[in-house]
């Protein structure tokens, strides 16, 4: 049986894009030339709480390809697949084509 997690708060569940390490030729990539630290947005939380108890919604939602800092996340492992767990603000942009 497959395992879900569904985030609390401000929290959103990472799946990260491991970047090609060889070319449709054959040709193998140095490390760092694959450097950009991006992920999969999993699952996201219902977002945090202000002073008042007001909910302020997460800046993304699922399906969402993001910019991940080097260092930080939860690193999480459901049903042998790797994931980490972020908060919201911890996250430093969206990626778009």
């Amino acid at each position: 049986m497959a395992k879900r997690l569904l985030p609390t708060l401000n929290r959103v569940l990472i799946e990260k894009i491991v970047p090609p390490s060889m070319t449709s030729a054959g040709v193998l990539l140095p490390e760092k030339s694959n450097k950009l630290n991006s992920g999969k947005v999993i699952a996201v939380g219902p977002g945090g709480r202000d002073s008042q108890g007001k909910t302020i919604p997460v800046a993304f939602k699922e399906g969402d390809t993001v910019l991940l800092p080097d260092y930080g996340g939860t690193e999480i492992k459901l049903d042998e697949k790797q994931f980490h767990l972020y908060r919201d603000e911890d996250i430093l942009g969206t990626l778009h084509d």
